[in-house]
């Protein structure tokens, strides 16, 4: 029996949450649906992996403004490949895959919302538009609570029909490089770090939203205070010019690493004593769950779902949006305290093997799409799926045979 298309719509396959969310799903799920990619705006580094890995990506080219010519691209392709499922990841996304509905109407969507814009607010245009053309087989995804409020309230989206999935991840890689000394020192030698340094390390794209200033501004006050700390900054994006001019104006040259986009990030956690976070807006961060399978504390604004991950005084310390003193002061009592640091590094890796482990997710997407499939195209023999949990529900416990494996 040939298997479902599913098409994933994304904004673009660059390297970011939702695109290797999307990319992880396509993979590990393959050998139960076909999985097809659309980009509305461009290719990007992980949509050229995924071509180079045999995965048909089609770019679509959306226009500024309202774009219909877009969303009929959008239905010729799913119309090309025989798609069975649109999955539709983030509000633009969603917005494509309802309007190309009006040529090819086959396709339920499921919308999965993985952070909200800053500041959040309802938009009744948008309301009106959700509730107008959403149809009853739709499912709209939240990947926490604190999103999925924002589906119900800011959206408009019935409530009876908003779940939510935790994001998941594969966490391996980052449990394997938990307390191993040999990799630490290696590590920090290529950096320039010595052994003895207190390293913050931050990974994010550079976008207003992660806010990064206000993380530079909390390692200056640490500076002040006559604390060594060095901050690591991974990542890229439009706000480089700012963050470097910033870091040369305050005199933080030798304070501060700017390491630009990095694929070795699992060894970049071995090197470091505590991870920060400093965004105004965020969904459910999957760098906060990667450090928690490496055994780091973790130091972050308390925005969006961040507190559904990270509990405040067991797993790591949470501060206000934007309040680099907090945060200072956070980083301090790690800095003196190493055994706060281990006592929350180990708090940190069991939560993140309980609540956030890729099997779990990927059993709860696929009972989503195959809730979705035709009954004929689901295979007889097919163990039995759990169901993403519903709005409100707590946390399952799945752990993993194995401490180093997800």
């Amino acid at each position: 029996m040939m298997k479902p298309t599913v098409c994933q719509i994304l904004h673009s396959l660059g390297i970011g949450g939702a695109e290797v969310l999307a990319a992880e799903i396509a993979r590990r799920l393959s050998d139960r649906y076909r999985f097809v990619f659309a980009c509305l705006d461009s290719l990007g580094a992980l949509g050229e992996q995924l071509v180079r890995d045999g995965f048909r990506v089609e770019v679509l080219n959306r226009q500024p403004g309202l774009d219909w010519r877009c969303a009929f691209r959008l239905a010729k392709f799913q119309r090309e490949e025989r798609v069975l499922v649109s999955h539709a990841h983030q509000y633009t996304p969603f917005f494509q895959a309802v309007l190309s509905r009006m040529s090819y109407r086959k396709p339920p969507i499921v919308f999965t919302e993985h952070g909200r814009h800053y500041p959040d607010s309802r938009s009744n245009k948008r309301v009106l538009f959700n509730r107008s053309l959403i149809r009853g087989d739709d499912r709209f995804l939240g990947v926490g609570q604190s999103v999925c409020e924002a589906l119900i309230t800011n959206e408009g989206l019935p409530e009876s029909r908003v779940e939510c999935i935790y994001n998941g991840v594969n966490l391996a890689p980052f449990a394997a490089v938990a307390n191993d000394e040999a990799l630490r020192a290696e590590v920090r030698r290529e950096l320039g770090l010595t052994a003895s340094e207190f390293v913050v390390l931050q990974v994010a794209r550079l976008n207003p939203l992660k806010d990064h200033l206000t993380a530079l501004r909390s390692i200056e006050r640490l500076t002040q205070r006559g604390m060594k700390a060095r901050l690591v900054l991974a990542g890229d994006g439009e706000e480089r010019p700012k963050i470097e001019d910033f870091i040369q104006s305050h005199g933080l040259a030798d304070r501060v690493l700017l390491l630009g986009s990095r694929r070795d990030v699992p060894r970049l956690m071995a090197a470091a004593d505590v991870f920060l976070l400093s965004s105004i807006s965020e969904g459910i961060p999957l760098t906060f769950i990667e450090a928690m399978a490496a055994e780091l504390p973790i130091v972050a604004t308390d925005v969006g779902g961040c507190s559904e991950v990270v509990k405040h005084n067991t797993t790591g310390l949470l501060a206000p949006a934007q309040d680099d003193e907090t945060l200072a002061l956070h980083l301090e009592l790690l800095q003196r305290d190493a055994l706060k640091r281990r006592e929350f590094g180990l708090a940190g890796s069991k939560r993140a093997f309980e609540s956030f482990s890729l099997d779990r997710m990927l059993d709860e997407y696929a009972a989503v799409y195959d809730a979705l499939l035709p009954k004929s195209r689901i295979q007889a023999q097919r163990v039995e799926i759990r169901k993403p949990r519903p709005l409100g529900h707590g946390n399952e416990k799945h752990m993993p045979a194995s401490p180093n494996g997800a």
